[in-house]
């Protein structure tokens, strides 16, 4: 009975490859460059010089970021993604599958939600992978009973489920999102009946995510951690004020704000590291500053990307050292780590769209991406091709956007960005013992370097 649900779910996910997609949305398996994900090879930073060293630039190919990942899944045990055969055969994975299936040919945002988080997105599936590697690398306190390590992995059984819940989370935000508004504002009240199949999948990613996130609250409860608790229900507060920063258009699909006048160039300088820090509160479980913030490119970047991303890895790497029984200094540590390995992260994929000298045929990109921002602060001209996106995205000439940014600053000055977070996530590391666990993370760091 349940192997046959189980074949039964996975023949439903192989009908979703069919399904027609018109935006072409990167991903970090794309990620060309970095260095080698060899153990030896790995290059450290100290926190005196370290700062003004260059990261590593030796060549390597395509599947060296698939080689990092691997690597470190095999030293905290195994691949750490929720769809696992547990959830596989579950009679409620079971049903949306079925439900999800008749979707196809309909275009819904969901599917194609659903095709990225199974088959190429590895943004997602190595989540809980850092998380469970800061986990062994900072190691537990010895007072912990046996029975709650895993010392297969040398890690606990709380930590591991830290990590589930942190990659459920971000899963059903990400279902959530893939709802849609069926009405213009000038049509809102009329019959909608001629959209059912709409409908439904509205339902389904609403249901879905709300399952999701339902079982993710429940399982933090069961560690019985009030800390723990008050931190990830934070992350979730971040993840919802995400969707209401700046301008949307009527589908909520982020736009720029025109840059400020005396907006202030952070990007210029890869050494300095003191602007990386703005919106940081002592308890970070209290809501971010967002004073001045809108219509400061790289400010702005980072609110949105922090609080929809951000906030939860690092606070999930926050709880995982609070779990260990480590002091809080060392837990805030944790969190800046995960937060700025996000923002390297994110900064990364919104490379990928400029790295081609033409833009596909359809392809669209995320208009609120940091070469796009950085770009618009040189020249603010092409602010008026963003206005005509009110209403909706797809009436800007996305080519245009492509073609000016390749022209002007922004891509050099996001590798700058990138480069930045990715050394401060570096500077973390560096405090923390030379273990296995800690090459996998500087290698991860290492794999999504720009030559």
């Amino acid at each position: 009975m349940a192997m046959s649900k189980a074949m039964r779910f996975c023949g439903l996910l192989g009908q979703w490859s069919s399904v027609p997609t018109r935006i072409v949305k990167p991903h970090p398996a794309a990620v060309y460059y970095g260095a080698s994900a060899a153990f030896p090879d790995v290059r450290r930073f100290n926190t005196s010089s370290g700062l003004r060293e260059k990261l590593a630039t030796k060549s390597v190919q395509k599947h060296d970021w698939n080689r990092a990942v691997s690597e470190a899944e095999k030293i905290v045990g195994y691949p750490t993604s929720f769809l696992s055969l547990r959830w596989l055969l579950s009679d409620e994975i079971a049903n949306v599958a079925l439900h999800l299936r008749k979707l196809v040919g309909s275009n819904h945002p969901l599917l194609k939600t659903a095709k990225t988080l199974i088959y190429n997105d590895k943004n997602q599936q190595a989540w809980g992978l850092i998380v469970l590697l800061v986990s062994k690398a900072a190691g537990h306190v010895a007072t912990i009973p046996d029975l709650e390590q895993d010392k297969s992995a040398g890690v606990l059984h709380s930590q591991r489920a830290l990590a589930e819940v942190t990659e459920m989370i971000r899963t059903s935000h990400l279902v959530h999102q893939g709802m849609i508004n069926l009405q213009s504002f000038d049509n809102a009240g009329n019959d909608l009946s001629g959209d059912s199949d709409m409908i439904f999948g509205n339902k389904i990613a609403l249901l879905g995510g709300d399952y999701l996130l339902a079982n993710a609250c429940q399982q933090v409860a069961t560690l019985r951690n009030q800390d723990l608790n008050v931190l990830i229900s934070s992350a979730f507060r971040d993840l919802a004020e995400s969707s209401f920063i700046g301008e949307r258009d009527e589908q909520n699909n982020p736009l720029p704000t025109m840059p400020s006048a005396n907006a202030k160039e952070l990007a210029t300088d890869v050494n300095s590291l003191d602007d990386l820090g703005f919106g940081d509160l002592e308890d970070n479980t209290e809501p971010m500053k967002i004073d001045g913030v809108v219509g400061c490119p790289e400010k702005e970047w980072s609110l949105r990307h922090v609080l929809g991303g951000g906030s939860l890895l690092g606070k999930s790497c926050q709880g995982a050292l609070m779990l260990g029984g480590h002091p809080e200094s060392l837990q805030k540590q944790g969190y800046q780590f995960g937060k700025h390995l996000s923002l390297a992260w994110q900064a990364c994929i919104d490379i990928q769209p400029f790295l081609l000298p033409t833009l596909p045929m359809g392809a669209q990109f995320s208009l609120v991406s940091a070469p796009v921002l950085f770009h618009l602060e040189h020249d603010s001209a092409l602010y008026e091709e963003i206005e005509k996106g009110r209403r909706s995205v797809d009436n800007i000439d996305y080519n245009k956007v492509h073609a000016a940014v390749l022209e002007g600053p922004g891509l050099e000055k996001t590798k700058i960005l990138q480069r930045k977070h990715s050394l401060a996530a570096m500077k973390v590391l560096n405090e923390l013992p030379a273990t296995d666990a800690r090459r996998a993370l500087q290698n991860i760091i290492l794999a999504m370097q720009e030559l």
